[in-house]
């Protein structure tokens, strides 16, 4: 039985069939808006900014895992290995779901190495480059936005998201 870890996107669009959803979280990681995106928020020569993980012992991510059926794992898993393309690797660490259950969820993350990544920026700088990216997923915006609308909804905190967010919508 397959569990996915959805952090960013995953998390309101997973665009792919499940068979449950479960909120919960992993340790050891922090969220940001560090990695670049050339096919989806953005284009070549003007990325737009996805979230990514970085490690971090004492910190934690929220998140909502999915439960694949086993008949359509393999279809799922090339569905998104293709979405995670630009500059994704797998892992699998362990979740613990809102009820303290742990799970084994499997999750994607773009390491520093990759030619994608685009490292820190203060949340202005972020929040410039957000509005102005475009992709043929959508405007950069709608990313943000909506990871911090879906965060709220499961009652997560994420202080760089909803920073992020306040600064996207309000211009500054």
């Amino acid at each position: 039985m397959t569990w996915i870890f959805g952090y960013g996107s995953l998390v309101w669009r997973p665009a792919f069939p499940f068979v449950e959803r479960v909120p919960g979280h992993i340790t050891g990681y922090v969220r940001r808006f560090y990695q670049g995106s050339t096919d989806h928020r953005g284009v070549p020569g003007a990325p737009g900014r996805v979230v990514t993980l970085l490690p971090a012992p004492d910190d934690v991510v929220t998140g909502v895992a999915y439960r694949v059926d086993p008949a359509h794992e393999d279809a799922v898993l090339a569905k998104l290995d293709h979405r995670e393309k630009g500059g994704y690797e797998r892992r699998v660490v362990e979740m613990l779901r809102a009820d303290g259950d742990p799970i084994d969820v499997l999750l994607y993350v773009a390491t520093e190495d990759n030619d994608n990544y685009l490292g820190p920026a203060s949340i202005d700088v972020i929040a410039e480059q957000v509005r102005g990216s475009v992709g043929p997923s959508g405007p950069n915006v709608e990313f943000v936005l909506e990871l911090a609308r879906a965060l709220r909804a499961l009652g997560f905190d994420d202080p760089h998201v909803f920073e992020l967010a306040a600064a996207v919508e309000s211009g500054r």
